[in-house]
């Protein structure tokens, strides 16, 4: 994991997204690209349909010293919303890579300067206006999304649709070659912002919403880099050497300490200890430290690093099980969110805990009717060792509570049974209220999406087990989800707040699709890391420290 210079190269911009997006750039761009809306001026004939949200349309000059314009369909500008912006900017950087194009000039559409702002405030402050009311300038402010660089552009709605637009640019471009040799495509696009074309914004600010938007995209690369990465180099061993290098680097106040062999057996990490018995490579908790701003309460984000899950000794037994790599999916989102807050130097308290493992069959391996001892005082029969997730975030929501953790939030690829209640797009979250909306509304701002689901405490009794106070998995096959919200649950100690998420759908990309190209999403760093942010918010409004 180490030696993975296309990781390092995404977070420190070495060779990659610093030099992707130019703000007036004196080079000649091989085409203009143009966001088109429904129903306004459009410089050239471009028709209503070609509009429409996702499309593009490629305009081509006449004449070699003519440049092509690509024409971006955004759909009904009443409608936009900055997820829309991100999937367009996708789309336009692939489409660009695919026509071969390596340098492009991003066009502001027609109407007056102002007319990124949110079309759905404006219609509401016109109508507020006409009814002889002053119009609530407080509805745009609620509308943005958390940002973690808490930059205060003093015209929003521009910068933001500009920070959009650069993250989905960035992501649009991404593309994991490590391992590529013969088919590695070294092209990429150059984009120019034209600070003529954003009146509104200062020079300062202008440069602010690109540098945020990257900031973003680069916390989700290296989430996407260390979900597509191989087992043979992100096994349980270099995966925890690589995060202790990664995140004691320079002179961020941030702590790093990896719990190991007789330190796990100390804190009775039973779980962690029993799901890595058959590996070759030690399990480990890795614990980050970032005190941002270390009077503020705690958040704890819990990520399931589960680096190949075989299934142990309930061995999968699909055709293709290459996904078993992904199975820490949950790791990298909390990676992403702490190099986002981290670099941003973000003015939060957040502790990532990141239980790290593989899960494979051996002849040491927990056999299935094993008892697992917690410290808490539950016992727990493993009936299927397939469902070792839970059994490893255990140790981490205790760890987390004897932290002193306020909140914690924990992120899975959990079960497979989310996927099919909610599909690929969505992710499902339970736990307390707060905490569940809070997260909800920011993931239809920043497009990594949830759905609140319910912990029916009626379903507990399908984890009853004749020899244990709990099974790690029911009997029944339906409602596995929300089960294992359940047996979760009964590791959260009193008085922190939590919620689970469980991403297994969410994870990866089965197809090219607007932003992201076949393979992993980055899915759930940039929530978490406005999550910490508007915690971070919510203490200093309500005057809570510590």
């Amino acid at each position: 994991m180490g030696t993975n210079d296309q990781t390092n190269d995404h977070v420190q911009g070495k060779e990659g997204t610093a030099m992707k997006i130019v703000i007036d750039s004196a080079e000649p761009a091989d085409c203009l690209v143009y966001p088109a809306y429904f129903r306004e001026s459009f410089p050239y004939r471009l028709g209503e349909a070609r509009r429409s949200p996702g499309g593009v349309t490629w305009l081509y000059g006449r004449a070699e010293e003519e440049p092509d314009v690509l024409a971006v369909g955004m759909g009904k500008r009443e409608e936009s919303t900055l997820e829309r912006i991100r999937r367009a900017a996708g789309s336009a950087a692939r489409s660009l890579l695919r026509e071969g194009k390596s340098c492009a000039v991003l066009m502001r559409s027609g109407g007056t300067s102002g007319s990124f702002a949110s079309a759905s405030v404006a219609g509401r402050e016109q109508d507020a206006v006409e009814a002889g009311r002053k119009p609530d300038v407080t509805v745009a402010r609620r509308e943005q999304p958390a940002s973690a660089s808490g930059s205060g552009a003093s015209h929003p709605a521009a910068a933001e649709w500009l920070q959009a637009w650069t993250e989905g640019w960035l992501l649009g471009l991404y593309r994991f070659q490590k391992y590529r040799e013969s088919t590695k495509d070294e092209r990429t696009v150059e984009l120019t912002v034209r600070s003529a074309d954003w009146p509104e914004l200062k020079a300062s600010e202008l440069e602010a919403a690109i540098g945020t938007g990257r900031l973003r995209a680069d916390g989700a690369m290296l989430a996407r880099d260390l979900v597509n990465e191989s087992p043979d180099d992100l096994n349980p061993g270099r995966f925890t050497e690589w995060l202790e290098a990664y995140f004691r680097r320079g002179g961020a106040p941030v702590k790093v300490h990896a719990y190991r062999g007789r330190e796990l057996a100390d804190r009775e990490m039973n779980g962690l200890i029993a799901v890595g018995a058959g590996s070759r490579h030690e399990p480990a908790l890795v614990e980050i430290r970032y005190e941002g701003d270390p009077s503020l309460p705690m958040l704890a984000l819990i990520g399931k690093g589960v680096t190949f899950d075989m299934g142990g000794m309930n061995a999968k037994t699909a055709a293709d099980i290459t996904d078993a790599r992904m199975d820490m999916g949950g790791a990298a989102a909390v990676v992403g969110a702490m190099d986002i807050l981290i670099r941003g130097g973000a003015k939060v308290n957040v502790t990532a805990l990141l239980p790290v493992v593989d899960n494979v069959p051996d002849a040491n391996a927990i056999l299935p009717s094993t008892i697992i001892r917690y410290p808490n005082g539950i016992t727990v029969e493993v009936a299927n060792t397939d469902g070792e997730g839970r059994l490893i975030l255990a140790d981490a929501l205790l760890h987390a509570a004897k932290l002193g953790a306020a909140e914690a939030v924990d992120i899975a690829t959990l079960t497979g049974n989310v996927g099919a209640a909610l599909g690929l797009g969505i992710a499902g979250i339970w736990g307390d209220e707060g905490m569940r909306q809070s997260l909800v509304e920011i993931g239809e701002r920043n497009g990594e999406r949830l759905w609140p689901m319910p912990l029916m405490d009626e379903y507990e009794a399908d984890l009853r087990s004749a020899y244990a106070d709990l099974r790690n998995v029911g009997r029944s096959p339906y409602g596995g989800a929300i089960k294992a919200a359940l047996f979760i649950r009964r590791f959260v100690a009193e008085p922190m707040r939590w919620v689970h998420i469980d991403m297994a759908g969410t994870v990866q990309y089965k197809q090219d699709e607007s932003y992201s190209e076949a393979g992993a999403t980055g899915y759930g760093a940039r929530l978490l890391a406005d999550y910490a942010v508007r915690m971070a918010e919510r203490a200093h409004s309500e005057g809570r420290g510590v």
